[in-house]
């Protein structure tokens, strides 16, 4: 999937719709947290929405922007304001993989990642990379798909005889037990289905490739299969128009102090209450 990804960056804007959509929903969150990160990352941050609002959001912040597919990043520093650049505003820019983040122990206040940790079979290494970088009290946002995704078409598959090919997505409860076992506190995880619609199945199809996501989502299926699954997907159609939901899984979480010495020696903290 990577070169997907890479390939993708040319025309990932014109078919980000629900990137978009779910980022601004996820900032929306922010209105209800109090927080004064000096550093924030968009882990995974495509062309860079997410930042470009996290720096709108929190102007004195040093911007990290974090992608493994360096054409991602380019697309960032071209979208970077003249003005950002002379008054060294502009993102710094750090090709590399969630789970292996070239940033020292505690040096983040707020990291934020949308709609790209689903793609990890696993994410727990992703979740533990992130609290390592998190400085105490720092904060997690993100979101993922969740298993419901793209229920139209999986149910067209099985209408057809086929065994859905289509990738499988963590369940939002399993995702905050992750985030326990990964040393964050206090998660909070809610969800919701976000429906986008299209004229024609193939339109589908152009979006998630245009995403660099195709593969990656729908799986390897014959195309004769295919054909199949996208006529009984047409007894779906309403108004006109074939529907595709995502289930948006949201989640945040703190950091806590450590509790545990990493030689594993158990951490005990004495208060001095005199009056």
């Amino acid at each position: 999937m990577r070169q997907d990804f890479v390939r993708a960056a040319g025309s990932y804007d014109s078919a980000a719709v629900l990137s978009r959509e779910t980022g601004l929903r996820m900032a929306q969150r922010l209105d209800f947290v109090r927080i004064a990160p000096d550093r924030i990352a968009d882990v995974g941050c495509a062309t860079g929405d997410g930042l470009r609002e996290l720096q709108r959001r929190f102007p004195a912040a040093l911007p990290l922007a974090i992608d493994f597919a360096r054409p991602m990043l380019n697309a960032v520093r071209s979208r970077t304001p003249l003005i950002g650049r002379v008054f060294g505003r502009a993102p710094r820019l750090i090709n590399a993989d969630v789970r292996a983040l070239p940033l020292a122990p505690g040096s983040l206040g707020l990291a934020w990642s949308n709609l790209m940790l689903h793609w990890l079979d696993d994410p727990l290494p992703a979740f533990a990379e992130l609290r390592r970088v998190l400085q105490v009290g720092g904060l997690l946002m993100f979101s993922m798909l969740g298993p419901d995704t793209l229920k139209e078409l999986r149910a067209a598959c099985l209408d057809a005889g086929i065994t859905p090919p289509l990738r499988r997505f963590q369940d939002m409860h399993d995702v905050g037990d992750m985030l326990l076992a990964a040393g964050f506190a206090d998660p909070v995880m809610d969800m919701e289905m976000v429906t986008l619609t299209y004229r024609t199945g193939r339109g589908l199809l152009a979006d998630q490739r245009h995403l660099g996501a195709r593969d990656g989502l729908f799986g390897v299926l014959p195309w004769r299969d295919w054909r199949k699954v996208f006529s009984a997907y047409e007894r779906r159609r309403e108004s006109g128009r074939l529907p595709a939901s995502f289930e948006v899984v949201y989640g945040h979480a703190w950091k806590p102090e450590a509790t545990v010495a990493p030689d594993g020696r158990a951490i005990i903290r004495f208060e001095n209450r005199r009056p």
